[in-house]
């Protein structure tokens, strides 16, 4: 497999971003070299694990203003990098990404390597459609789920129409500005230099095959690869009785209403405080991140192991 990786001086003085990174391998489905995929371990190692999973086209930093607030409450908290994003290497085919070797590659990482337990998992965009199938795999590794601004599509619901517009959007696009499309998904337009930190992992449009195939990889049809898979989890989280919150914004047209179904299928979102981030757009934890970090500080004082 063929893959790239982005020049460590791109991430020089990146703004409110003083995390160390931390780099696993894991294993090239084509039998090459294994490839480098970045994650963030912050706080207490013995403290409760509270799992980030960063959505399409962003990476770990997205979390920064999450993690102090997480570790101030002693939690120890992991922030992946997925393949093709942030620090992490890029296969430079398109063809080498799908959705199943990003779960393969999350899962080696997280479990096999980390031995990650007792997770408390929080997913948003993409992040929700790896951690959700981790989560229908292994439901005896999570102790609590909450998802903002996500879902597990199968393909037999209608996507929305922003969803599909902008998977039009980034496959006919010539230019994939990352950081313009994360700002575009905000409520209030970011700032030139928080921009450039969403565009540091991509140094030319070579790197950018992953940030360009994702949105194709989302089931919208009943015939795709996925949609076994994730219909397998759903049946998993029909039976999952641990804690489950949904902390969705009032600002997302994407995954607008996505909530209602995990409250009406999860046994675990039974009477749990679900909450709605007002003034926050679709990602949420760039303008709610010590917001959304004092709820789920709140949410896992309130359901202890």
């Amino acid at each position: 497999m063929d893959r790239l990786r982005t020049p460590e001086e791109r991430f020089d003085d990146l703004p409110d971003f003083p995390f160390l990174v931390s780099y696993a391998h894991v294993k090239d489905p084509n039998g090459g070299e294994d490839l480098r995929m970045a994650y963030l371990d912050e706080g207490p190692k013995g403290g409760e694990v509270v799992l980030l999973m960063h959505g399409e086209p962003s990476w770990s930093y997205l979390y920064r203003f999450m993690i102090p607030g997480l570790v101030a409450n002693g939690h120890r908290v992991v922030a992946p990098d997925f393949i093709g994003f942030g620090r992490s290497d890029k296969p430079s085919v398109r063809g080498d990404y799908t959705y199943a070797r990003h779960v393969a590659w999350a899962r080696e990482l997280l479990f096999d390597q980390l031995e990650l337990s007792g997770v408390t998992l929080f997913a948003q965009d993409w992040g929700s459609l790896i951690g959700l199938r981790l989560v229908g795999e292994n439901p005896e590794r999570f102790a609590r789920v909450a998802i903002g601004n996500g879902g597990l599509p199968t393909g037999d619901e209608p996507m929305s129409e922003a969803f599909l517009m902008w998977q039009e959007y980034s496959q006919n696009t010539p230019d994939l500005h990352v950081g313009g499309i994360v700002s575009g998904g905000c409520v209030n337009r970011l700032a030139p230099e928080v921009v450039a930190a969403y565009d540091a992992p991509f140094p030319e449009d070579s790197f950018k095959e992953g940030a360009r195939q994702f949105p194709l990889l989302v089931p919208t049809s009943s015939d795709d690869p996925a949609h076994e898979a994730n219909v397998a989890a759903w049946s998993v989280l029909a039976t999952f009785e641990k804690p489950f919150l949904c902390c969705f914004s009032d600002n997302d047209p994407i995954t607008k209403g996505a909530d209602r179904k995990f409250i009406a299928v999860v046994p675990g979102a039974l009477g749990q405080a679900h909450v709605t981030i007002e003034g926050g757009g679709h990602f949420l934890q760039e303008e709610k991140g010590p917001e959304l970090a004092a709820v789920l500080n709140a949410f896992i004082d309130a359901n202890p192991r």
